[in-house]
């Protein structure tokens, strides 16, 4: 996965922590999750949750990748929840200072809009905007198991499948359709 997804999902965490009286814990089942980026190609990946798994991803998404993100700021306007954040990427080698409007629901459906400045800049940009829609799916699928993840090409077809919740578990290739 990109490093783009990893920061959207730990400035959720950094928040989660942050507000503890709020609550992310994604529903159980397949997500779908969308995401695009000024820095990065458009990227679908499908993933199955439970309780356990979600966990293992929230572990993963902190660190890891050596990629943590504090949050400094965090307050809600309305049903939006407002993060701003400092993210290490990449081992420490790149800070990302990102501001973040988290909506929706861990039940069904949430977007994280984020725009970040990089230092040093990622590809010849000092800033990135990016936005992760994920939406609940239902069951997921007969051959999936808790931690599972798919990423899809823009045609559909799977590209590669993982695992966030076993311990050096590696991608390996998925069978196409």
């Amino acid at each position: 996965m990109h490093t783009t997804l990893f920061l959207l999902l730990s400035l959720t965490l950094a928040a989660g922590t942050a507000q503890a009286e709020d609550k992310f814990q994604r529903k159980s089942g397949l997500w779908e999750v969308k995401r695009t980026s000024g820095l990065w190609q458009k990227t679908t990946f499908q993933m199955c949750i439970d309780k356990a798994s979600d966990d293992a991803f929230s572990r993963l998404a902190e660190g890891a990748r050596s990629e943590r993100c504090k949050a400094e700021k965090t307050r809600r306007e309305g049903d939006k929840l407002i993060v701003d954040a400092v993210c290490e990427l990449r081992q420490g080698t790149i800070k990302a200072t990102t501001h973040a409007v988290i909506s929706g629901s861990f039940d069904s459906a949430y977007k994280i809009e984020s725009k970040s400045t990089l230092d040093p800049p990622i590809r010849g940009k000092a800033q990135d905007s990016a936005v992760l829609d994920a939406t609940w799916t239902g069951p997921c699928k007969p051959d999936q198991h808790p931690g599972d993840f798919v990423r899809m090409h823009e045609h559909g077809e799977k590209a590669d499948k993982g695992s966030t919740d076993r311990p050096g578990s590696r991608k390996r290739s998925a069978p196409t359709k």
